[in-house]
């Protein structure tokens, strides 16, 4: 994935002149930039209220503090490997607060499906905005490299051979399966992990406050929106540029963050200077929007998510109802 990251950075920065970059990014008006990493914190927070509304029909209680913290890390870690956030602030609430992993991971991946339908939303929107310039982009920067990059995978010998070889392994792991008791162990905790998944993916149905979950799925993308829009404002180069772009580089930044890669890193360049180029925004000044913006989300996932490790490693082993976020119903 690095190496992936790698080539997408090359392809961003290439004929690029970094001196003028640097400088152009020092010049960065730090009133906008600063909102922007406000609004971003703001976003954190309401995410993780968000997914504490997942978990209270699950029966499970934790404060927002620790749902928090644990969402930090999550993309703290993400910075390391790609997805492998969702597993970690799984594994770091559940050890904090008790609540079952297979339970946690369940709602994560119903977040993740309701990101990638909010996703779907603001393409549709902007596609009403701004059709001809997001059509062309998403046409020529993003279906077309991709088909030309999937059609050399299935015409590669070597993927079929793996295919094959991978469809005769499961074939030949469920036939024996129940020749061995390490088998049928497996298939049980495989089959009650399955189960824990689907009880958190249920919980959207018996949701206790659905409006606030409506508020804080829409103030999420607000914010990011918002994010986008104020950093403008922080370059000379962009700061004539419209509402309707920063609409289109949520878009483009959406996208970009959706590759798997470590945090975004490459795609997110290349797709947003892209995008912006449609503008009539030079690569020098594209490139320049795209690095601080990125970086400066990245320095914030890095010092919020150090605070929230340094945070939960050191603080007590409690029960819920001894966490100060948490407060117990005290007998009159």
């Amino acid at each position: 994935m690095a190496l992936v990251a790698g080539v997408l950075m090359w392809l961003a920065f290439r004929g690029v002149n970094f001196s003028l970059l640097v400088n152009e990014i020092g010049d960065t008006n730090l009133f906008w930039l600063c909102l922007s990493l406000v609004l971003a914190t703001i976003a954190f927070v309401s995410r993780a209220y968000r997914w504490k509304l997942l978990l209270d029909p699950l029966g499970h209680q934790t404060s927002l503090w620790k749902a928090t913290y644990s969402l930090m890390v999550g993309y703290l870690a993400n910075l390391a490997f790609p997805r492998l956030g969702e597993i970690t602030r799984c594994g770091t609430l559940s050890k904090a607060n008790k609540i079952p992993f297979d339970q946690l991971l369940g709602t994560v991946i119903l977040e993740r499906v309701l990101d990638v339908l909010c996703l779907l939303t603001v393409i549709i929107i902007a596609s009403v905005v701004e059709a001809e310039r997001l059509s062309d982009f998403i046409l020529t920067r993003i279906i077309a490299p991709f088909r030309e990059k999937a059609s050399g995978v299935y015409l590669s010998p070597t993927f079929w051979i793996v295919l094959v070889l991978a469809i005769l392994f499961v074939v030949l792991f469920i036939r024996n399966k129940k020749k061995s008791d390490k088998h049928t162990a497996l298939f049980d905790r495989i089959n009650e992990l399955i189960k824990g998944i689907g009880k958190g993916l249920q919980s959207f149905k018996t949701i206790q406050k659905p409006w606030q979950f409506l508020f804080h799925t829409v103030l999420i993308w607000t914010l990011y929106y918002l994010m986008a829009y104020v950093c403008f404002f922080a370059l000379h180069s962009t700061s004539m540029l419209s509402w309707k772009a920063a609409m289109f580089v949520l878009v483009a930044g959406g996208i970009g963050m959706s590759v798997p890669v470590q945090g975004g890193i490459g795609a997110y360049h290349l797709l947003v200077s892209q995008g912006l180029a449609l503008y009539g925004i030079e690569q020098q000044h594209a490139l320049a929007f795209a690095t601080m913006v990125h970086t400066s989300q990245t320095l914030l996932v890095i010092l919020l998510g150090g605070i929230s490790l340094i945070l939960l490693f050191t603080s007590k082993n409690k029960t819920p109802h001894e966490d100060p976020g948490t407060h117990p119903v005290k007998n009159s």
